[in-house]
């Protein structure tokens, strides 16, 4: 479980987040969604301790990020942010083995370089493993990153917005891999997304956040109401029944 109590930071008078509460079970994917500027990104960095909190306590299991030190909570959380500032002559595989460091301070033994395969070819990158980032196409490289948080081994992953840049298709392939990663290994994935439909689809939780506080937090039926995603996003939604699950269409 990830638990925020009174947290807080203020950037102006005009901006802040918080005070928020908030507790995300253990297990499964919950989204993070809500208008632009309402402080997802923000909220997500702080859980990740890349951005520290002015107020309140965060705690991933039974780690206070606050005063846990950086190697152990490594083993425990990893993040994965918007912004890859990727070396270019770096393949698939050195990229991907970056995230067994907490582990092998850069020494890859083979069980390190088991659990590398393990991962790539989960993200079906074992065709690409030895090709260079800078020619992979933008989904590629977003599953090579993905790749590489998972490949750390951290019971609680965080990705900010990991479908930027990704057109429809290739959106879907990586909810989908997300999904099987929080089923089959056990993970809790906390993921910033735009496409609240997206989160119907694959979440198990929702966490909405608007003007930097918490708006509303619950399964996907109990936040995919017409009434209150309304109220969130300002602009009329309708909740509609399709065949994977509740629908939202803008008015």
């Amino acid at each position: 479980m990830i638990t925020l109590e009174q947290v807080a930071k203020s950037y102006s008078s005009e901006t802040s987040i918080g005070p928020v509460d908030l507790s995300i079970p253990a297990g499964g994917i919950t989204a993070l969604v809500g208008p632009n500027g309402a402080g997802k990104s923000t909220l997500l960095t702080m859980m990740g301790r890349l951005l520290d909190i002015e107020t309140g306590t965060i705690t991933v299991g039974s780690f206070d990020i606050a005063s846990t030190k950086s190697k152990d909570l490594a083993k425990v959380l990893s993040i994965l942010r918007q912004e890859n500032h990727y070396v270019t002559k770096l393949t698939v595989r050195q990229l991907v083995g970056f995230g067994r460091f907490p582990y092998s301070k850069g020494r890859l033994t083979r069980q390190d370089e088991e659990i590398i395969s393990r991962y790539i070819d989960f993200l079906n990158l074992t065709q690409l493993e030895h090709r260079y980032l800078e020619e992979l196409s933008g989904g590629q490289r977003q599953r090579a990153y993905v790749a590489m948080v998972l490949c750390q081994e951290t019971e609680y992953v965080l990705l900010d917005e990991p479908l930027n840049n990704l057109d429809i298709s290739h959106s879907v392939q990586m909810m989908k891999h997300l999904q099987a990663a929080a089923r089959e290994f056990g993970r809790t994935i906390i993921v910033v997304l735009h496409d609240i439909n997206f989160a119907a689809r694959y979440a198990d939780h929702i966490c909405a956040i608007k003007d930097g506080k918490l708006a509303a937090f619950g399964t996907v039926g109990e936040i995919m109401q017409p009434e209150l995603l309304t109220e969130i996003f300002n602009t009329e939604i309708e909740v509609l029944q399709g065949p994977s699950g509740p629908i939202a269409c803008y008015h």
